[in-house]
């Protein structure tokens, strides 16, 4: 009787916690990698959003082969949509912290922007300012294509010389010839250099 109920225990471990765990942990696996895979296709990273494809597929169909098995279970479709959920936060918290890829940022100041146009060129970024009309009369319009890990430092500085600015931000997918930095410029002159020793 004892070695019974103590075989019946385990069963029902087994089923109402360690399944549904296991199923919600597979779950915020797979959609983390989902979410972060539909990211990087946005963004033009082919083979490693493929790789990924690659791996969440199969995740999921562990997960929901558990969930076939043990249909008779409740718990196991909440730990499923629990696992959705939390995959997806996940997935764009770690988008965010990586701070792949580049964006578009336009900004329309509601004041004198000189000093702004200024200060950002001295810090390297590339800004191409274009004359506009808005309500209150003529304005200067800004745009930028900056790294997104150097977002949160662009903006800053717009709040600082212009703190009323209105500014918009979007995903850039590809960038093509835009303003070489000191590094790149070293680098480009060596490439010069080097062309013309060799057609000497």
């Amino acid at each position: 009787m004892e070695t019974l109920l103590f075989i019946d225990f385990e069963a029902d471990y087994f089923k109402w916690i360690v399944i549904p765990v296991l199923i919600f942990i597979a779950r915020i696996t797979d959609q983390t990698i989902g979410t972060l895979r539909l990211m990087f296709v946005a963004k033009g990273i082919k083979k490693l959003a493929t790789v990924l494809g690659f791996v969440e597929s199969i995740i999921w169909l562990l997960a929901v082969s558990q969930i076939f098995l043990h249909l008779d279970n409740p718990v196991n479709y909440i730990a499923y949509a629990g696992g959705y959920a939390m995959g997806n936060y996940i997935g764009i918290y770690l988008e965010e912290k990586m701070s792949i890829g580049n964006v578009m940022v336009r900004v329309v100041p509601k004041m004198d922007s000189s000093d702004l146009l200024k200060h950002l060129r001295q810090q390297e970024y590339a800004v191409t300012a274009v004359d506009g009309e808005g309500y209150a009369g003529k304005v200067k319009i800004l745009f930028s294509v900056v790294k997104r890990k150097k977002l949160k430092h662009f903006i800053g500085i717009v709040n600082k010389y212009n703190p009323n600015a209105f500014y918009s931000i979007e995903d850039v997918k590809t960038v093509k010839q835009g303003m070489a930095l000191p590094e790149e410029k070293r680098k480009n002159l060596k490439d010069m250099l080097r062309g013309l020793k060799k057609s000497k």
